[in-house]
Order: C-alpha cells, then sequence, then structure tokens
C-alpha cells in the first residue's frame, strides 16, 4: 500500500491519454459482461428445469406435428407419471407492438406435468370448463394490465380460423405464478385452452407440436426417453425424445452457435483493446525512462521498478473492468423479466481471468524494458528499445509506406 500513490501518480501522469483508455477499457468490459451474461443465458439458463421433464418432438424437427394417438402409448410407459400435449400458438398483441409465447395445452395436463405453476383452485377450474380460457403468468399480467375477466385479442402469424381470418380471443380466466423465485421470473407466458384452439383452426386438428412428460425418477429420464423413442421407431413418425433443458437450449441454438458467436465478437474487441492498451502503456513508460532510472538511483532494485509498471497497468486494467462490470450489471438488471440475461458470478469470474491475461500481456513488456534498464544509459538518453517498441514501429512504417523506422 506504501507505493499506492507512486503507482497513481504515474498512471496519471498524462490524465488524458489515461482517461481515453479508461474509457475503452470500460467499454470493452461493458462489452464482455453483456456478451457473457447472453452466452450464460444461453448455455446454464435452462438449468433450473432440471430432468424431472421430457420432451418428444418429431426427430425430424420441433416444428413437424405429432398425431394425438401418440399420447396414451408414451403414457403407458413404465416410470411416466403426467403426459400433456403442447402447440405454439404465436400470437402477436397490440398489432405486433408486443409478442410473448403462448401455447395451446389441454388445462388438466398442464397442472399435472407443472406443478411448479401455481395458481388458486377457482382460476384452474375455469381454466378446465371455459374453452376459450387462457391463463397468463404474472409478469405479463403487471406488464400489460390484465385481470381475470378481460378479453386479450391475438393475431396468430401460423393459425387460420375456420371461419377465416387469423384473429383470435382469449378470455383470462386466472394468473399464475411461480412455485420459487427461478419459476416466477419465467412467469412470463400465456396458456390456452386447447379445447377451443383445436376446434377453430382451420388445420392441424388432431395433432400436438410436442408432448411433455413428467416422470417419477429424474435418474431414469434417459432410459425412459429410450423406450419412447423406440415405439415409434421407423414408423412414418418417429420421435426424439431429451430433457426438458436440452429441449430449449437446442430449440436456441437453431438461430446458430450463440456461444461461438459470442466469444468471437468478444475476442475481436479485446484484441483492439490489447493494442490500444499496449501501445499507451509502451508510450507511458518510454516518456519516464529518466523518472525511472531516478528511481532506481534512489534504491529501488530493478525488480521493484519492474513491478510499479506492472501495478499501474494491473490498476489501469482493474478499475476499466471494475467500472465496465458494474455498467453491464445496470444494465442487465433493467432488461425485461421474459429476457433473464444478468451478469452472475460466472461472468464476473471471466472478468477477472480477462483482466489477470489483459495485465499481463499490456504490463509485462514494458514491465522488463523497466527492469533491463541501465541508469547511466537512461540518464544520458541512450536506451534501448524495447521487442514491442520495435514491432510497433515497424508496423507504423509499414503502413505509411517507408521501410524505415520511425523515430521517437
Amino acid at each position: 500500500m506504501k507505493y499506492l500513490g507512486l503507482i497513481f501518480a504515474g498512471l496519471f501522469r498524462k490524465k488524458l491519454r489515461t482517461f481515453l483508455t479508461l474509457a475503452s477499457l470500460i467499454a470493452a468490459f461493458s462489452l464482455l459482461g453483456l456478451l457473457q451474461s447472453v452466452n450464460s443465458l444461453f448455455s446454464g439458463a435452462a438449468d433450473f428445469l432440471g430432468a424431472s421433464r421430457l420432451i418428444t418432438q418429431a426427430s425430424v424437427s420441433f416444428t413437424t406435428a405429432l398425431p394425438m394417438r401418440f399420447l396414451p402409448q408414451i403414457e403407458a410407459v413404465p416410470g411416466v407419471s403426467a403426459v400433456n400435449h403442447s402447440q405454439f400458438f404465436g400470437g402477436q398483441y397490440q398489432d405486433g407492438r408486443g409478442f410473448f409465447p403462448q401455447f395451446a395445452v389441454n388445462p388438466q395436463r398442464l397442472r399435472d406435468t407443472y406443478p411448479e405453476w401455481v395458481m388458486d383452485e377457482d382460476s384452474w377450474r375455469r381454466f378446465i370448463s371455459t374453452q376459450d380460457g387462457t391463463i397468463v403468468g404474472r409478469n405479463l399480467a403487471n406488464q400489460y394490465g390484465w385481470k381475470v375477466g378481460d378479453i386479450v385479442p391475438l393475431n396468430s402469424f401460423i393459425w387460420q380460423k375456420t371461419t377465416g381470418g387469423n384473429s383470435w380471443e382469449w378470455r383470462v380466466v386466472g394468473i399464475f405464478d411461480g412455485v420459487n423465485e427461478d419459476w416466477s421470473e419465467r412467469a412470463n407466458l400465456m396458456y390456452l385452452n386447447y379445447g377451443q384452439f383445436d376446434e377453430a383452426r382451420a388445420n392441424g386438428k388432431g395433432l400436438a407440436g410436442i408432448f411433455v412428460v413428467r416422470i417419477a425418477d429424474p435418474e431414469q429420464s434417459d432410459r425412459i426417453a429410450s423406450v419412447i423413442d423406440a415405439k415409434f421407431e421407423n414408423s412414418s413418425d418417429e420421435t426424439k425424445t431429451q430433457k426438458e433443458s436440452e429441449f430449449q437450449l437446442g430449440f436456441i441454438r437453431q438461430l446458430g452457435d450463440i456461444g461461438l458467436i459470442v466469444n468471437l465478437i468478444t475476442g475481436a474487441v479485446f484484441f483492439s483493446i490489447l493494442f490500444l492498451t499496449g501501445v499507451a502503456m509502451s508510450q507511458a513508460v518510454r516518456e519516464r525512462i529518466p523518472e525511472l532510472a531516478v528511481l532506481k538511483c534512489l534504491g529501488f532494485t530493478d525488480r521493484q521498478v519492474m513491478l510499479l509498471v506492472l501495478a499501474e497497468a494491473l490498476m489501469l486494467c482493474l478499475l476499466g473492468a471494475l467500472l465496465g462490470m458494474l455498467l453491464a450489471s445496470a444494465a442487465t438488471g433493467i432488461v425485461p423479466p421474459e429476457f433473464p440475461v444478468r451478469a452472475d458470478l460466472r461472468v464476473w469470474l471471466i472478468a477477472a481471468a480477462s483482466v489477470v491475461v489483459l495485465t499481463l500481456a499490456v504490463g509485462l513488456p514494458p514491465a522488463l524494458t523497466a527492469r533491463r534498464l541501465k541508469i547511466v544509459d537512461a540518464l544520458a538518453g541512450r536506451t534501448d528499445e524495447s521487442a514491442l517498441e520495435r514491432v510497433l514501429r515497424r508496423l507504423v512504417g509499414a503502413f505509411s509506406g517507408r521501410n524505415e523506422e520511425v523515430r521517437a
């Protein structure tokens, strides 16, 4: 701590350059926090679903419907405690300005397969008995100000009605919430009574999008999935059964390898920041060569001078990372609940590791230059260039069309 004032004095010797470099680091770590939060969502946000449910879909694609006759056959598999069928509705609210997940389901089977959704008994009874009924998540109801008895018009971009058009009306008969915090955060979807949906749709009657299978023992999930798929093997409607968490991630990954895309963007940003910060640190040390020589005259060892320069690089990267990650955390904190993106511990650990790597990459070359500094040569102005400085000079010379190195 006794060298802290000396570190800050060296770091802010050129205030404008330091603040500009710091601003670049803040921007880079803000982007890192946001991108890795998204990556964390895609790679692990479905973990809370566990393995107590399986999803049976068509082996070709989840967009291919399956016949409803599969339901009793799946129910008959040993270890299966409940089965529901679900069909994505694809409705738009308020002329397309509002979009949220909606699924047409059997009300009683929904309750059996998803006990994590909690709602009062009267609302469950209304949902079962109301042909055009719908239940909405608490977050969704709060967002749009819906209450029981409201009529919600939805324009489906998938399903047309037998009477023509794609405008549907659904009556809110209940508002459900999650059994715990994880589920409450995801109470932002709508369930529609399958009765009116199947009766009124112009095509696809008697078909299900997927089957949701609740099992008694999660340890038997792989075995049960194999048994279900074996029942329909070599038929015209072969199936693919997997854990619910795997299905959710597979649905997201239809957009592409999100993790790879995010990591490539982050890598490109940090390559640019590495070059910029490296140049700034190298320039700062080169300008202070006489001062570093004076420190050695005052009794500072080569190792102490090297560590001072390295500490400046660490302080700069640490400040940029801390401010950038705080900014990213604030930004993810205001994201709507239907997109549960959060800068969690995993994201902060990635940022911490990035600080260490960045510090060594930008601070070690000038720190080694300071360590090798000879007092006589430094005070006489005869210092050798570091390897990094020579590379930078050659790069500048190449881009300017000159082969000779540029003098400082």
